[in-house]
């Protein structure tokens, strides 16, 4: 089987199974594990998939930068964030993260709510600057502009002095083995600390977030306390969190 050919192979395989297992794959092709992890690295360089211990998944389209994301999913986006905004109760202090998911829950918390958000994303900040009576509490640190939020040791101490009731996460990555994911090491810290520092841990996770893995690892799956995901998710894409115990909205 040419290169070519055994590559396509992989990605259909890929894509009907949700992972690539090597050394099941090898044996089904007749070829050594070898190379078919020398062709898993060559996919996972060009963005294809997500090498994982003994094979891959799926890569997550979410990686891309904040412009790009809100390029996907815009609608789902925005049923996730009006059924997320519907979880926050008057009174509570809630942490909201960056992406553009969390910027529709923003918008879509009710006019009369009283409520603090605590958050490190500029962007969720200016959307709540005209909310009549949620107080912002923004986490200043150093600007990280591929996901337009605060990353550092600043916003780290200023996060160890709250604590929350609810933390709505965005991840580029969710998955029962891989767990919860991310495209960047030190947005991973930052988050594992933010969900440390709540009650409970709100996963925000439109359809193409689900059963794909990012390099960096945020915490097991089991941190969610529920997951916000689209109302048309295929039923195999969330069992494996509702086998869990794991709470799945569909919005």
């Amino acid at each position: 089987m040419l290169t070519t050919h055994r590559k396509q192979h992989i990605l259909a395989v890929l894509q009907r199974d949700g992972q690539i297992i090597a050394k099941t794959l090898s044996l089904e092709l007749g070829l050594s594990e070898d190379t078919i992890r020398r062709d898993l690295r060559e996919l996972a360089q060009e963005g294809l998939l997500q090498r994982v211990h003994g094979g891959a998944l799926p890569a997550s389209p979410a990686v891309v930068d904040f412009a790009g994301r809100q390029r996907i999913a815009p609608q789902a986006k925005v049923r996730i964030g009006q059924a997320g905004a519907r979880m926050v109760r008057p009174g509570q202090v809630v942490i909201l993260d960056g992406g553009t998911t969390a910027v529709q829950l923003a918008r879509h918390l009710p006019p009369d709510l009283v409520a603090t958000v605590v958050t490190h994303s500029p962007s969720i900040a200016v959307e709540l600057a005209q909310h009549p009576s949620v107080e912002v509490v923004v986490i200043g640190g150093r600007l990280f502009k591929h996901s337009v939020v605060t990353v550092g040791a600043a916003a780290i101490e200023t996060l160890k002095r709250i604590r929350a009731d609810t933390y709505f996460m965005g991840v580029t990555g969710i998955h029962p083995d891989a767990g919860l994911t991310t495209g960047d090491l030190e947005e991973s810290y930052m988050k594992r600390l933010l969900s440390d520092q709540a009650a409970d841990t709100v996963v925000l996770a439109s359809a193409e977030k689900l059963g794909a893995a990012s390099p960096y690892l945020i915490g097991p799956v089991s941190e969610a306390s529920s997951i916000i995901t689209e109302r048309d998710v295929p039923e195999k894409l969330i069992a494996p969190y509702l086998d869990l115990g794991i709470p799945v909205v569909r919005a």
